[in-house]
């Protein structure tokens, strides 16, 4: 006699992902459709300065379009954060509490960051520097979640991804990361070398120790 055992069989759900590729295309369309000439010359920022030079006054930082898009940084981020994760066996990637955990963190480490930018900016009189050298990284930053969103969705619903690939993917993020970032210390190399004192400060209280003690915090726990 044949004895049939019946396992239960586990399906991932992934349905929380797919709402929130889907609203950040919408996001992304409609962003577009508002704000078209202003996304076109966007979208051109890897290949040109124009929309940099165009858009640089500091009022265009909280702005629905900088708003928006930054919205689709955040998600496309938070499962860039996960996948990588998933990868070397930290978390599943199709945890939603995983990703809520990492998308709380993310959103508070960016405002309590932003804050503490704009006392030392007001305490040291650079408010304006400041929040011109913030928009220019947030637009950098926006434009490389924009790219990090497709290879999410490729890696999300890909499960054969081999480590290769993987590691391709973050060398060129950070590649990008780090060659813009040197190009908004470029373009406002003047205005630095006139306040290096305060800068260099602004430097190691807020663009390296935060990072430290993230990868500090990360290791150890």
């Amino acid at each position: 006699m044949i004895e049939n055992f019946l396992h239960p069989r586990i399906i991932d759900n992934r349905d929380w992902a797919t709402v929130l590729f889907v609203m950040s295309m919408a996001l992304i369309a409609l962003t577009k459709s508002v704000f078209e000439a202003r996304f076109n010359d966007f979208m051109k920022l890897i290949v040109s300065d124009k929309y940099i030079k165009i858009y640089k006054d500091s009022s265009h930082l909280m702005s629905g379009f900088t708003i928006g898009l930054f919205i689709v940084q955040l998600i496309s981020l938070g499962f860039f954060i996960q996948l990588i994760l998933n990868h070397f066996g930290y978390v599943s990637k199709t945890d939603w509490i995983i990703y809520i955990q990492i998308m709380t963190i993310l959103i508070v480490f960016i405002l309590s960051k932003y804050l503490i930018e704009k006392i030392i900016a007001t305490s040291f009189n650079i408010e304006e520097f400041i929040e011109q050298f913030n928009l220019q990284k947030v637009s950098y930053r926006t434009y490389i979640g924009l790219i990090i969103l497709p290879v999410d969705i490729i890696l999300y619903y890909n499960n054969n991804s081999s480590k290769f690939v993987i590691f391709l993917f973050i060398v060129i993020i950070l590649a990008i990361n780090t060659a813009t970032y040197l190009l908004s210390l470029k373009n406002y190399q003047n205005l630095i070398f006139s306040k290096l004192f305060y800068f260099i400060l602004y430097l190691c209280a807020l663009e390296i120790a935060p990072y430290y003690f993230m990868y500090y915090w990360f290791t150890k726990s």
